[in-house]
């Protein structure tokens, strides 16, 4: 398929959030938009629930959540919207779930986690949900798999991951969920060290495959899919342990995963990024990975937006984001890549949407 040309992009702004606010979990369903919790200007962790109705352009303050929380994994089943795990306004993580019921207007409470954990990546597939890995109160990573059916209300356990990780990028292609973790594990000495682990889960024989390594470690790089190529971009490289002196610094690279041959790609110099940034939004529209906004060699957070053609093999810049910020988070929908929150100067109330021309 022909990726749209730069020209074809446009962003719209939506009403800023009634609450500012920083890790937020967000869902879509049914033309309206989701923003449930996340930390306001003192960084507590909020109740607060909002949903736009995208096509009147207009906020409505739901009933907040049960529990207060930030980091929550959010999905749209339904006519419900279900929470899970997240840190409360003490920083603990937590293993309470809860759902938004649509029709009703209101939450209720749902079978907890077996342990708390923030930092879940989850996926649904045929009405059940998949809540892989996140980091339990000891701040250790968990390698926990656990699958939820709404109408029995209960988390099974399923095969544990090979590699415990949170807050990492979990795709569903086929029969498989992919998992990219890119997140810091506390390594001895070293302290922090990147996560580089690629692995898979297959749903019919409910078992893992460990595939290659993500070439090079990097901290707050992006992950996304498109045409069943997995793409880890730019990240903040942390040195070596040789070079004492040097700094984490930020990078452009470009890796490529292509499930059918099994290996990743190492495009050359000309494949990467036109900017290096870290901790931004990477998504897959109109045919192209495109990567929006983060933080780079810049006193304050990028406005920029690039997008790649697979078939072109380049990077163009698109229509810069109106709102420059970090730390937002994501929405994804076949025509709209919805950029929630995150941080600006403080927290950010700005809600805006890349799509294609002819959608807006």
């Amino acid at each position: 398929p022909m990726a749209a040309g730069a020209g074809a992009f446009t962003w719209v702004t939506f009403p800023a959030l009634p609450t500012k606010r920083v890790y937020c979990s967000a869902a879509h369903r049914d033309g309206q938009l989701f923003v449930l919790g996340g930390c306001g200007d003192g960084g507590t962790a909020l109740g607060a629930a909002e949903v736009l109705d995208l096509l009147a352009q207009r906020w409505t303050m739901l009933p907040p959540l049960l529990t207060p929380r930030a980091g929550a994994a959010a999905l749209a089943l339904g006519k419900q919207i279900l929470v899970v795990g997240g840190v409360d306004a003490a920083q603990s993580p937590l293993a309470s779930v809860e759902v938004y019921h649509v029709d009703e207007g209101k939450w209720e409470k749902k079978a907890s986690l077996a342990q708390p954990s923030m930092g879940i990546s989850a996926v649904q597939r045929d009405g059940a949900v998949y809540a892989l890995g996140g980091m339990g109160a000891d701040t250790s990573p968990q390698a926990l798999v656990r699958v939820y059916e709404p109408a029995k209300d209960h988390w099974q356990p399923l095969p544990s991951m090979p590699t415990p990780c949170y807050g990492a990028s979990a795709f569903l292609q086929g029969n498989k969920i992919f998992v990219l973790a890119s997140c810091l594990c506390t390594g001895g000495r070293q302290g922090k060290l990147p996560v580089t682990a690629f692995e898979a889960f297959d749903l019919e024989t409910r078992s893992w495959t460990r595939y290659p390594s993500v070439p090079s470690r990097r901290a707050f790089a992006a992950c996304a899919m498109a045409d069943g190529v997995i793409f880890s971009l730019g990240g903040l490289q942390q040195p070596g342990p040789h070079n004492f002196y040097s700094r984490p610094h930020f990078v452009n690279t470009v890796e490529m995963f292509d499930p059918t041959q099994g290996v990743w790609n190492k495009p050359s110099r000309a494949v990467r990024m036109r900017e290096k940034r870290a901790d931004f939004v990477a998504g897959c529209l109109g045919g192209r990975v495109v990567a929006v906004g983060g933080l780079g060699n810049q006193s304050c957070p990028l406005v920029s937006v690039e997008g790649f053609s697979l078939s072109q093999k380049k990077w163009e810049p698109l229509p810069p984001m109106p709102t420059g910020r970090c730390s937002c988070s994501s929405c994804p929908t076949p025509s709209l890549l919805f950029v929630v929150g995150g941080v600006a100067q403080g927290p950010s109330g700005a809600v805006e949407a890349l799509c294609l021309r002819d959608m807006a």
